[in-house]
């Protein structure tokens, strides 16, 4: 199945199927591919993506990057460019980001941007961050703080690789499935136990509708400037300062589970929405296999300095929450419904 996503001269598919057939036959007559990779994404996944680019005729090579969030630095982009230079990667080249994240800021700035075709190998980035041309690298400060945006020319999709996921992997993507649910239909919570069995079906189901909720978003605030795109930061203010904290030691949709309990319990102490909501978030993560609660010795004060230099700030503390209007942006709330928040995830203040 496909999910367009519209923007114009830009448009591109989101490809949701068990095969790379189509990678294929979109870049057939490019000059030269660089397939960029981390070693046990390639030991996969290496091996399918090769054999479209063979059968399409394409001239291709084959990059690996360190994994992790330590590796999404501005060092790995230099190298991966300089290699770029050496393998003789034009502007009319393509990059084909295979779960390297660092794969798209690169092809980002390589000679003021090259074509990017993504092809996410985890069920995170197959609903979320593969999609919508969000690149970019951390900092010691934070996550994600130097980047660009810079739209692929298409998303492939396929399912068939989760199989190999890790369970710690694969339950990190369930974090972002969440999100999707707790922002209006939730299609979701019938769903659980195919989805932690890993039903192909039902993930390619679901991958498909969180894809097109995604696509929406870009397509109203494709750079972030009206804040309709900002409602897919729910749960992430506080997601991207728990993983600063603890040194990555949570998995992004871990961190993100326990951004969502604290957003929906902020939202009760600010009297935005009814606590039933707090209790029907907590309730959702837990079934997905989800931590609700931060880490133990996480301090306070330290994820309210980092939520402070959070891409969205404006200055002081800046959240996404529900409440009577829908999921909005919501400055500065009152301290006191902060500490309670915390509470609620067993932060101390």
């Amino acid at each position: 199945m496909k999910v367009a996503v519209a923007l114009g001269d830009r448009s591109y598919d989101i490809v949701v199927e068990e095969s790379y057939a189509g990678l294929g036959a979109l870049l057939r007559g490019r000059r030269r591919v660089a397939v960029v990779t981390e070693t046990a994404v390639d030991d996969h996944v290496g091996a399918l993506v090769g054999a479209a680019l063979d059968a399409a005729g394409i001239t291709h090579a084959t990059f690996t990057m360190g994994e992790g969030e330590d590796a999404k630095s501005l060092a790995t982009v230099q190298s991966l460019a300089r290699d770029l230079t050496r393998y003789g990667l034009l502007r009319g080249d393509v990059v084909v980001a295979m779960g390297a994240d660092d794969a798209g800021f690169t092809a980002a700035v390589y000679y003021r941007g090259i074509d990017v075709v993504q092809v996410p190998t985890t069920l995170l980035a197959m609903v979320d961050s593969a999609i919508g041309g969000k690149t970019g690298v951390n900092l010691p400060e934070g996550k994600n703080l130097v980047g660009a945006f810079h739209q692929p020319i298409s998303v492939f999709a396929n399912p068939r690789v989760l199989a190999t996921l890790p369970d710690r992997h694969y339950r990190s993507g369930l974090g972002e499935i969440a999100k999707y649910a707790l922002m209006g239909d939730d299609f979701v919570s019938a769903r659980v136990a195919a989805l932690v069995a890993r039903d192909p079906a039902t993930l390619a189901e679901v991958i498909a509708r969180c894809a097109a909720l995604k696509a929406r978003c870009v397509e109203a605030d494709e750079l972030e400037r009206t804040g309709v795109r900002a409602v897919l930061n729910y749960g992430h203010t506080l997601g991207h300062a728990l993983e600063t904290a603890t040194a990555h030691s949570l998995q992004h949709g871990e961190a993100v589970a326990i951004g969502l309990v604290f957003a929906a319990h902020l939202a009760t102490a600010l009297e935005r929405t009814p606590p039933e909501l707090a209790a029907r978030t907590e309730s959702l993560v837990a079934a997905l296999g989800l931590p609700v609660q931060a880490p133990p010795g996480v301090a306070g004060a330290e994820l309210l300095r980092i939520m402070q230099r959070d891409k969205k700030s404006a200055g002081g503390l800046t959240f996404v929450l529900d409440g009577p209007s829908g999921i909005e942006r919501v400055d500065d709330p009152n301290p006191a419904a902060l500490d309670k928040a915390l509470a609620a995830i067993g932060v101390e203040v």
